[in-house]
């Protein structure tokens, strides 16, 4: 049976979710705060978006770094060559580099949002910009039911089912503000504290500012507290105007 489902959030999460419900028969709404869909995707990997690796599957969980079973069943119901097909059935062509990373051809983020966003249309997935939610709504008689949102200007829109794909605690700017924790402590769940992951690193030494825009590859790093290793990695950083960042500290950081 067919049902009303709106999904909160316009990133890749939220476009994908949505697409899904939809396919499934559902009339979907998918409702996203900011001016545009995809506004993360438009910065990811220098705005080239390295969308999914290429290698096996058991290899994605070995680079997992902390509970990677929490990711099997997403893992093996939508997997990396799945992806790949999803983006060229909608008009996107990939292409693989080092390191079975995969790109699109063109070497434009914009084609991947373009390409979830024929996607939307073909499954009639209704799209409102500048509509941001500001909680869930629900009943509790015996359990709890989702019922809707309440978007900030008040509006109530009535739901059968709620997806929350409003990303983390990570980059305010592009809309990544946290909303969904506040939504998921309002309805009952325990949050853990947010600490950051996958960010850059900053860098005491007055010298790395002269550095800035120096990228570097086939690059070795140890991180120490005090004798004990934390972590190493071969790869590419980059020095910035605070300190370093690049493929390898970003997954340092996690």
């Amino acid at each position: 049976m067919s049902k009303n489902i709106i999904v909160v959030g316009g990133g890749a999460a939220g476009m994908l979710a949505a697409y899904f419900a939809a396919e499934a028969g559902n009339k979907v709404a998918l409702l996203e705060k900011n001016e545009k869909l995809g506004k993360k995707i438009y910065i990811t990997g220098k705005g080239r978006c390295n969308l999914t690796n290429a290698c096996d599957v058991e290899e994605l969980f070995l680079n997992v770094k902390s509970n990677s079973k929490f990711l099997y069943s997403a893992f093996y119901g939508f997997d990396n060559s799945r992806v790949i097909d999803f983006f060229e059935s909608h008009g996107m062509p990939v292409k693989v580099e080092r390191g079975n990373r995969v790109f699109p051809v063109s070497d434009k983020s914009s084609d991947v949002i373009f390409a979830l966003q024929r996607a939307l249309k073909e499954k009639k997935v209704e799209v409102s910009l500048h509509t941001e939610v500001s909680k869930l709504c629900y009943e509790k008689i015996t359990e709890l039911k989702i019922t809707g949102v309440i978007l900030k200007d008040g509006t109530t829109m009535a739901a059968d089912a709620v997806i929350v794909a409003t990303g983390g605690l990570s980059y305010p700017s592009t809309g990544s503000t946290g909303d969904g924790y506040k939504m998921a402590e309002d309805a009952g769940h325990t949050v853990t504290e947010c600490t950051p992951s996958l960010v850059p690193f900053n860098v005491k030494e007055e010298w790395v500012k002269s550095l800035q825009g120096l990228s570097l590859k086939n690059t070795a790093i140890s991180i120490y507290s005090g004798k004990k290793k934390l972590y190493e990695d071969f790869g590419e950083m980059l020095f910035t105007h605070f300190g370093v960042s690049g493929p390898m500290i970003l997954s340092a950081s996690a």
